[in-house]
C-alpha cells in the first residue's frame, strides 16, 4: 500500500502544479488590458485628430504636441460660438489608415493618468454605431455615451467604468426615444473622444496631458475553460484514485490472507512431535480456545501451569508476539476468513463468533489490521474473491 500511497501522492503534487500554472495562464487570459497609449504598446491602429468649433464659425483652438508616447495638447476655448468646445479624437483606423469600428465590448472600464493645467473637467465619450438610429459616415447620428473626470496639475489616476456611460439627452430628443432606452453596445466603435465641458475655463490657454490609457475587461472564457479543465482532471484523478485503492486493496489483502493461513499456530501444531511441551502447548491451547471471549494470560498460566513470563517469552521468541497481540492476530484471521466466505454472516456475528464481545473495538482492531472496515472488507472479499477460494472449489 505505502507504494500506491507514494504514488498517489506524486500525483497530487503534479495535479496541483499543473492547475496553479494552468489557473494562473487563465487568470492572466481573463482579465484583458489593451493599452491605447503609448502607441506603440497597443495592439490597435488609431491616430489622433484635433477638433474645434472653429470648425463652425468658433474661435476655440486646439494644439496637439504628442500623440505618440502621451497624449498631450493644449487649447484655448472661446465663447464666441453658440456651443464652445475643443476635443481631441482617438480615431481608430485600418493598417492602411482608413478609419474603421472595432469591438471593445469585452472592455468594463478604461483607465489613465492625467494631469492638467490650469483644473478643469473634461468628458470622455465612447462614440459607437447603433442599429436602430445610426447612418454610417454620420457621426451626429452615432450614440455618444460618456463620462466625466476631473484634473488639476497634480498627477491623479482615472478609471470610468464603460458599462455604466450616459448617452446625452439631445440625441434622444434628435430621434424621439424614450430617455428610458439607455443601453448601448461597444461592439462598433469607430472614436473615442475628450473633449472640454461647460465647466471648462474659457478664454485661458489650457494643457492636458494623458498618460498609460488601457482598456481593461474580462474575458470570462478562460474561467469556464479553468473550470472544466479543473472538473475534467480532478475528476479523473479521483476515479483513478478510487479505482487504483480498491485493486491495491485487493492485493494487499489476498497476500495478507495468504500469509496469514494457515496460520503459525496451526502450522506449529501439524509438526509433531514438539520438541519444547510448554510452546507445543501454548500454541496448542491458543488455537483451540481464542474464540472464548474470556481467553486471557491468566487463564492460559492457570491452565498450562506456565508462568506469565515465560508465555510471552515463548511467543516473542517464535512468533514475534506478544500474548495480547497473538490473540488478536488469531481472532483477526480468522474473522477475515469468515467474513470472506460467509455471505449469511454480518459483521456483529463474527465479531462474536472468533472472541470480541465489542464489536466497536473490533472495528477498531480490524482496521488497524487490514486497513479498512470489516464491511469493507467483506464487500470486496465477496465481489473479488480475495481468499481465492470459490463455491466450485469448496464442494469439490
Amino acid at each position: 500500500m505505502q507504494e500506491f500511497y507514494n504514488k498517489a501522492l506524486m500525483g497530487l503534487l503534479c495535479l496541483l502544479a499543473v492547475s496553479i500554472l494552468f489557473g494562473y495562464v487563465c487568470i492572466n487570459r481573463t482579465y484583458l488590458h489593451l493599452p491605447l497609449v503609448p502607441a506603440g504598446k497597443s495592439d490597435l491602429q488609431w491616430r489622433l485628430e484635433a477638433v474645434s468649433d472653429s470648425n463652425r464659425g468658433g474661435l476655440s483652438s486646439i494644439k496637439i504636441n504628442d500623440d505618440q508616447f502621451t497624449i498631450n495638447f493644449e487649447f484655448t476655448v472661446s465663447k464666441k460660438a453658440q456651443y464652445p468646445f475643443a476635443s481631441v479624437e482617438l480615431v481608430f483606423t485600418d493598417k492602411a489608415g482608413k478609419p474603421v469600428m472595432v469591438d471593445l465590448s469585452q472592455y468594463s472600464s478604461i483607465s489613465f493618468s492625467t494631469k492638467c493645467s490650469p483644473a478643469n473637467t473634461f468628458t470622455l465619450i465612447m462614440m459607437t454605431f447603433d442599429e436602430k438610429v445610426s447612418v454610417l459616415g454620420d457621426f451626429l447620428t452615432y450614440r455618444s455615451p460618456s463620462a466625466y473626470f476631473s484634473c488639476n496639475d497634480k498627477r491623479a489616476n482615472i478609471e470610468l467604468d464603460l458599462t455604466r456611460l450616459e448617452t446625452p439627452q439631445w440625441w434622444f430628443e434628435m430621434f424621439k426615444l424614450e430617455l428610458s432606452k439607455q443601453a448601448y453596445k461597444l461592439d462598433k466603435v469607430p472614436k473615442i473622444i475628450i473633449g472640454t465641458t461647460f465647466q471648462s475655463p474659457a478664454e485661458l490657454a489650457s494643457k492636458v496631458q494623458l498618460d498609460e490609457i488601457t482598456l481593461n475587461g474580462r474575458d470570462w472564457r478562460y474561467m469556464y475553460l479553468f473550470a472544466g479543465f479543473m472538473l475534467l482532471i480532478w475528476g479523473s484523478y479521483l476515479f483513478w484514485l478510487f479505482r487504483q485503492h480498491t485493486q491495491v486493496l485487493i492485493q494487499d489483502l489476498r497476500d495478507k490472507i495468504q500469509k496469514d493461513r494457515p496460520l503459525v499456530a496451526y502450522q506449529q501444531l501439524s509438526v509433531e512431535p514438539h520438541k519444547d511441551k510448554e510452546k507445543g502447548a501454548i500454541l496448542r491451547f491458543m488455537a483451540t480456545e481464542y474464540a472464548n471471549p474470556e481467553l486471557d494470560l491468566e487463564t492460559i498460566v492457570n491452565a498450562i501451569g506456565v508462568n506469565r513470563t515465560k508465555v510471552n517469552d515463548i511467543l516473542k521468541a517464535e512468533l514475534g508476539f506478544t500474548f495480547s497481540a497473538y490473540l488478536n492476530k488469531l481472532r483477526l484471521t480468522e474473522a477475515a476468513r469468515l467474513l470472506a466466505e460467509k455471505d449469511e454472516a454480518n459483521v456483529a456475528e463474527i465479531a462474536y463468533s472468533v472472541g470480541y464481545k465489542n464489536v466497536s473495538y473490533f472495528n477498531k482492531l480490524f482496521k488497524e489490521e487490514y486497513g479498512c472496515t470489516p464491511k469493507t472488507f467483506k464487500n470486496i472479499a465477496i465481489d473479488n474473491n480475495v481468499t481465492g477460494v470459490r463455491e466450485e472449489d469448496k464442494s469439490a
